[in-house]
């Protein structure tokens, strides 16, 4: 499920990736040729089918050809949380064991040996680049590990298969197509940034501008930027607010933006409403690093208004049940835990088998640990948080 070479192949000059830090771009045809040789660098150093590659790094360009010549080789990509401390950041690299480590200067305090990945860009115009034949499409790619609120984090592998399902619910609740242009600033440690902000993009083959970093006005002169044209923009609730308290803040700079879109945390009506008054769509969603995307609010602002405060619904593609402790169906309007099958789900806890199976019931739905209530016409609202999730 390679969608930058299929875009490569079909409109190989349509614009790809944006580093904004950097400021080099890449077409789909260069993005995918700069993926090649990534994948030639990774085999040079005999990384190979099931191999774990790690990266500790700020948003870059970087990171997400790291990712994708994983994928093309079978190897799994592991971005480490760069805001964890050194203990906790060793802890991660001995459960994972990996092949090897890429990283900026947030590895300089690790003690071990990395690559820089501020190079890898010249490493790349001196390899050949290779395309090989794609591995199985159920392998782990990608492994996302938990905030380890509830004891040490959890590695979560995502498959090429499980990420291309995420791409395609994102795509369908957030009405994305190929003239969309997506500002990734959330961590690319985080299934936001990684899948949501990336993979949604690539498989419509939309722009993706990169941002290493939110800083409220330089955010907001990026969306209002003409070039960029950003139509997609992922926060969470706090983010919102910071932006409308900025300076430079406007609606009227913000035309190119399809919607805002929000999770992670309560989100007050007052706020979504000041949004709506200026013309702005702000949609809640709910998702899981298990699951990507789960819910999502419309984009018409009506319809936003009228159920503010809930997260939305799932795409067809997406079976959701709210139980009680039983694990029976609960009726309409009652709390219970949401429970969740698809091909989205995560194919399981790296390591940690026991851990998947006790997070599945016998009939296999994936057991969220979140409390959430649907209303009569079939959206939901999350009541209690036990897990993390957006």
């Amino acid at each position: 499920m390679d969608y930058v070479r299929f875009h490569a192949q079909l409109h190989s000059t349509r614009p790809a990736v944006t580093d904004l830090t950097s400021g080099r771009s890449w077409t789909y045809s260069e993005f995918d040729l700069f993926v090649a040789t990534c994948t030639s660098i990774l085999i040079d150093r005999d990384t190979s089918r099931g191999d774990r590659v790690a990266c500790l790094a700020k948003n870059c360009a970087e990171i997400v050809a790291l990712h994708l010549a994983c994928a093309r080789i079978g190897a799994i990509f592991v971005p480490l949380n760069w805001r964890l401390s050194v203990s906790e950041l060793q802890y991660l690299i001995e459960d994972c064991t990996p092949m090897v480590i890429f990283a900026d200067e947030l590895g300089d305090e690790l003690e071990i040996q990395t690559l820089d990945i501020r190079e890898l860009v010249d490493m790349c115009g001196q390899a050949e680049p290779v395309w090989p034949a794609p591995p199985s499409v159920d392998l782990p790619s990608l492994i996302l590990y938990t905030s380890g609120t509830t004891g040490n984090p959890k590695g979560v592998m995502l498959s090429e298969r499980n990420l291309t399902e995420i791409a395609i619910n994102s795509t369908l609740l957030q009405e994305a197509d190929e003239r969309s242009s997506f500002l990734c600033e959330s961590p690319m440690f985080h299934i936001i940034g990684i899948a949501t902000s990336l993979r949604t993009p690539l498989f419509c083959g939309a722009r993706v501008a990169i941002s290493d970093g939110f800083v409220p006005e330089r955010t907001l002169a990026r969306m209002a930027d003409p070039e960029l044209r950003i139509s997609h923009y992922f926060c969470v609730p706090q983010m919102a607010l910071a932006l409308r308290a900025a300076e430079n803040f406007s609606p009227d700079m913000l035309g190119s933006l399809k919607a805002l879109f929000t999770g992670g945390a309560p989100h007050p009506a007052p706020q979504i409403r000041a949004w709506l008054d200026d013309g702005i769509s702000i949609v809640d969603g709910y998702g899981m690093s298990e699951a990507g995307t789960v819910f999502g609010m419309p984009l018409d602002r009506a319809l936003i208004a009228d159920k503010a405060g809930c997260v939305g619904i799932p795409t067809p593609r997406v079976q959701a049940r709210i139980v009680d402790e039983d694990g029976n169906p609960v009726p309409t309007g009652t709390p219970g835990e949401l429970q969740l099958k698809g091909d989205n789900i995560t194919s399981g806890y790296w390591r940690r088998e026991q851990d998947f199976q006790n997070a599945c019931t016998k009939d296999g739905w994936f057991c969220t640990g979140d409390i959430l209530v649907m209303d009569e016409d079939g959206y939901f609202q999350v009541t209690d948080r036990k897990k993390d999730m957006y």
